[in-house]
């Protein structure tokens, strides 16, 4: 093979300190065979179905990017991750036109993944937020009870008569289909002026615990992770972590559709991630609701990398 001195592989860092290790250099594409007991991620790239303008579906690429301008070393813990692995088994090949079919070929492709690899902690990159519908779908089918940790602005309960399974519906769906029932629904940083009162009374007849904005300044995000888990545990078998990106205000997340103040801060949402990734019982994430064409400086996009860096740091 010829080779040239200066000519380097594309998509790596522009420059390479020998005594630093990107993230991205962990990140190993799947052979087709090999059991993956680490994280694994698989992109979800559909937008359609959101309600708000979105170029959501270019996200699972520009957040894979983002791994190259982050090192594998945390000096708060001291730990380097250079000898892990994170396995990208790629993304799911949308129709252009059929939003039902997209989401049956992200059901279907994560059912056989998950199938085939049943010790791995799927990490999934939407996407709108209708890609949860489908993925924790497939993941109910593959592991036991499944109890869900939503970061959202919003519920997520609409009605699906106006408009299909949309990227405001994908909780009503799972609790329409009887995948899961509303008792095993956590909602965390549900905001004042994004949502409506039918949704929220029908989170709560149907037994959906919900904190509000409100609940998480008064009461701490370590607080109400505790009470997540031990609520849930008396419950589930597992826990699936679904984060829409504009859980967070606006001047943490500028690259969200659906972007507004009174949102949470970067720092409680990392912590949440912390405390949840040290829990054995989550067995699975995804993030959703990022448009990198609106976003400012890749500001949410990496942010979404170093919350996958901070969930791979504290698995047990």
């Amino acid at each position: 093979m010829v080779k040239f001195p200066y000519l380097k592989p594309s998509g790596e860092a522009g420059f390479k300190d020998s005594y630093v290790v990107k993230a991205h250099e962990i990140v190993k594409k799947w052979d087709g065979e090999e059991k993956v007991k680490g994280i694994g991620l698989l992109g979800a790239p559909l937008s359609k179905p959101s309600i708000s303008l979105s170029g959501a579906s270019q996200s699972p690429g520009v957040i894979r990017s983002m791994f190259s301008s982050l090192s594998t070393y945390a000096i708060e813990e001291e730990r380097d991750l250079e000898t892990e692995r994170i396995t990208d088994f790629g993304d799911v090949e949308m129709h252009l036109t059929d939003i039902p079919e997209c989401h049956k070929r992200i059901y279907e492709t994560f059912s056989e993944v998950l199938k085939g690899q049943p010790e791995m902690i799927p990490v999934v990159l939407g996407g709108d937020h209708s890609i949860s519908y489908p993925s924790i779908k497939a993941f109910s089918e593959q592991k036991e009870k499944v109890g869900i940790i939503q970061f959202d602005a919003h519920h997520d309960l609409r009605n699906r008569e106006d408009g299909g399974t949309g990227n405001g519906t994908p909780f009503r769906a799972l609790i329409e289909e009887g995948i899961i029932k509303g008792d095993q629904l956590i909602q965390i940083g549900i905001r004042n002026f994004s949502n409506s009162r039918p949704y929220h009374d029908y989170g709560k007849e149907h037994g959906v615990t919900v904190y509000t904005m409100k609940d998480v300044r008064q009461q701490g995000i370590e607080e109400l992770i505790q009470k997540s888990i031990a609520q849930l545990k008396e419950h589930v078998d597992v826990i699936y972590v679904s984060l829409d990106m504009d859980v967070l205000d606006q001047a943490f997340a500028p690259g969200c559709p659906a972007i507004g103040p009174g949102g949470m801060s970067s720092d409680d949402l990392l912590e949440g991630i912390r405390m949840l990734s040290s829990e054995p019982i989550v067995k699975g994430m995804d993030i959703v609701e990022i448009d990198p064409s609106v976003d400012f400086r890749n500001m949410t996009t990496k942010l979404a990398a170093f919350v996958i860096l901070t969930f791979m740091l504290h698995r047990q």
